[in-house]
């Protein structure tokens, strides 16, 4: 018998999954991304859970111990730098990089197809016909959309949908330990730390070298009010002058916009979070978005990950969420039925992701009760980066033979 073929556009995370998921059942996968260089620098740091542990199980792989760092715990610092709240919470962190090279090195390099933009997917009966941009064409039994919250497949096939700006964006960065301040260090590098000035939110924690570096560094996400009409505008327009739709590469932000940023970081944030955005070499901008799907299959085409959901980074959980969305998109159509498969996959998946998204928003919420210690503090420091939420759902689903 030959073995059922599938497309996957997008080579990150969600792809990456997809495709190691899909191939363990047995599929001939062939992985198509973008970008015409291989992706890196993106996302900075990510909390991990044991949703994507056992995530990562599932297609082979595991964590190793130098990938991550082990935090036991959860601060909460007021303007002047006194801790007003802890909170036990062990977790591991690592980052975006590390995580995307140990599933892009477990993957056949033949079969990782750099440059190759998708324009359209069309289903015809039980076949789906990719079209690419250079105008070429290919086919398959099924095409997983896992390009990320700007997918050109969901464009095609559902163009209705759009993300919704939330009226804040998040300036994220990294910075090698080795370069803050013995203060910085004892007060941020053993814990998940937070503060919470009127309207805002500020958090970091350690997280792995890139590898090129034996040291640790530190992620920062600094959550920050800007309107729709004139500041997200001018946040948006790079130092060329151009304005850009959604994001600016972080070498193209323009260098008075990280400027104010830095300014306001200094006046606003306890000291060593101010040091952590002085001393981060290529801070980025991330404008905080909603997006959500009524179905994420038409046809032969299936979205997952951010191409169907994307959830506000409170959360903590894109990449766990994208991995579970291709678990369970691989054990749907592990049978004969593929039709069938993809129906039970998308009213499982269509689910967990409205509860996603909405466990966002109310975190997102917190950020207007304000001040250092405001009412719900301790809400901010159990929830975030959390998957709790999702307890009462299965970490894997396992809806066809294997």
């Amino acid at each position: 018998m030959t073995a059922r073929r599938a497309i996957v556009v997008g080579g990150s995370m969600a792809g990456l999954f997809a495709a190691h998921a899909l191939s363990r059942r047995g599929w001939r996968v062939d992985v198509y991304e973008r970008s015409p260089t291989a992706l890196a620098g993106r996302g900075a740091g990510i909390v991990t859970h044991p949703r994507l542990d056992a995530a990562l199980a599932a297609i082979g792989l595991s964590l190793p111990r130098d990938l991550g760092v082990a935090i036991p715990e959860r601060r909460l610092y007021a303007g002047d730098g006194l801790m007003l709240r802890r909170l036990d919470f062990a977790q591991v962190n690592t980052s975006w990089e590390r995580l995307l090279e140990m599933l892009r090195a477990a993957w056949p390099s033949e079969r990782y197809h750099l440059g190759r933009g998708i324009a359209g997917a069309e289903t015809r009966g039980d076949r789906v016909s990719v079209t690419f941009a250079d105008g070429s064409v290919d086919d398959a039994d099924l095409v997983v959309a896992a390009d990320g919250f700007r997918s050109s497949v969901r464009e095609a096939i559902l163009p209705t949908v759009q993300p919704a700006y939330a009226g804040y964006v998040a300036w994220r960065g990294l910075v090698e330990a080795a370069a803050l301040s013995g203060d910085a260090r004892d007060q941020l590098m053993t814990c998940f730390a937070f503060a919470l000035p009127a309207g805002e939110q500020m958090l970091g924690y350690p997280v792995a070298g890139d590898g090129a570096s034996a040291g640790q560094r530190y992620n920062f996400v600094w959550y920050r009010p800007a309107e729709a009409i004139a500041a997200l505008p001018r946040l948006l327009t790079d130092v060329h002058g151009t304005r850009h739709a959604m994001s600016v590469p972080p070498p193209a932000i323009a260098p008075a916009v990280i400027a104010e940023m830095r300014d306001a970081a200094a006046a606003t944030l306890p000291p060593v979070f101010a040091e952590v955005v002085a001393k981060t070499p290529m801070p980025f901008l991330q404008p905080i978005y909603d997006l959500d799907v009524e179905t994420m299959i038409t046809g032969r085409v299936a979205l997952i990950g951010d191409a169907a959901f994307v959830a506000r980074p409170h959360v903590g959980g894109g990449v766990t969420k994208a991995a579970e969305d291709a678990l369970a998109l691989a054990s749907a159509v592990a049978g004969d039925d593929i039709a069938a498969g993809l129906a039970r996959f998308n009213e499982a998946r269509v689910a967990i992701g409205r509860r996603v998204v909405a466990q966002g928003r109310a975190l997102g919420a917190l950020l207007d009760r304000g001040r250092e210690a405001p009412p719900g503090a301790l809400d901010v420091l159990r929830d975030t980066a959390s998957m709790a939420f999702l307890d009462d759902e299965p970490s894997l689903r396992t809806d066809g033979p294997r």
